[in-house]
């Protein structure tokens, strides 16, 4: 598990971020464009939380995060499963 590390944090949040986008695009286009003021588009403006873009970038890292301890877990108990490594 120890040398997997890195594998595990960046093909989780790869693929988690991957997912992220498909289900921020879905929730946006149900959401509407109407209920943010700005697109957040400029500077810092994309990682805030409360602006149309910021929001999809929010939603794309919690699916990213989630993902890497998924995918953490998923391999550990696959590690304990095939006994190269106690529980």
């Amino acid at each position: 598990m120890k040398s997997g590390i890195w594998l595990i944090i960046v093909s989780g949040f790869v693929t988690g971020m991957g997912n992220g986008s498909v289900f921020s695009l879905a929730f946006m286009l149900a959401l509407g464009r109407e209920a943010f003021p700005e697109v957040g588009m400029w500077g810092m403006d994309p990682y805030w939380p409360l602006t149309y873009m910021g929001l999809t970038n929010f939603i794309m890292a919690i699916f990213g995060v989630g993902f890497v301890l998924i995918l953490g877990y998923a391999l550990k108990q696959h590690a304990v499963l095939e006994g190269l490594q106690k529980e």
